[in-house]
């Protein structure tokens, strides 16, 4: 945790689409904290601050709820689908030390043999990790991986304190060498990117 994630959340007394659309245009998100069998938490937050944290995925917020203290893990973003504006926000109270299951990116890094692709199955991949504790991504190391190698979630090396949710044998990545007619869109591309070149260069 950092202080960038300190957010001051306000309590929220007023409900309906109306207001939610005031508090919007005031620059605010509304958002609704649950979990550890507490009632539902209606609060409002900083939208620029709050937009900025929940680019990364699995968000922890350290929130200021009238002087009282809160961590509150980012569980679901709703956005206007045209506008792309935040309209909602779902948090889940959690506590320091406490494990959760939290779906995690997985990146890929590396490059598999000559000749070769590989395709990432799982974008991301369950884990069971403490709440403060939560990777921002899983890296899966494919250098030098041959045609038909195959990455799982059970070869995937994770972070102290981190197991795995998923099944074992959940397909990460798998190699293989592209089909001809691939190949062939390939080679015409980089000849009509060579002609290209050299017209340019004649210019």
């Amino acid at each position: 945790m950092t202080e960038d994630n300190k957010v001051v959340a306000e309590v929220r007394e007023n409900f309906g689409k109306g207001f939610a659309r005031r508090l919007r245009a005031a620059g605010k998100i509304p958002a609704v904290i649950y979990g550890h069998g507490t009632e539902p938490q209606h609060v409002a937050l900083p939208g620029h601050q709050v937009s900025l944290l929940i680019r990364k995925a699995n968000a922890l917020l350290d929130l200021d709820i009238a002087g009282r203290a809160e961590l509150a893990l980012v569980k679901d973003v709703q956005k206007d689908p045209v506008h792309q504006v935040i309209e909602h926000i779902d948090l889940l109270v959690v506590k320091k030390g406490e494990k959760i299951q939290v779906d995690v990116p997985v990146v890929v890094v590396g490059e598999s043999a000559p000749g070769t692709i590989a395709n990432l199955d799982a974008v991301s991949i369950a884990l069971e990790v403490e709440a403060t504790h939560i990777p921002e991504h899983i890296e899966v190391d494919i250098e030098g991986l041959e045609d038909g190698q195959h990455v799982y979630a059970a070869d995937l090396k994770l972070p102290k304190g981190a197991t795995l949710a998923a099944e074992g044998d959940v397909l990460i990545v798998g190699v293989s060498v592209p089909a001809a007619a691939d190949l062939g869109e390939e080679s015409e591309a980089e000849e009509a990117a060579e002609a290209a070149a050299e017209e340019a260069a004649a210019e």
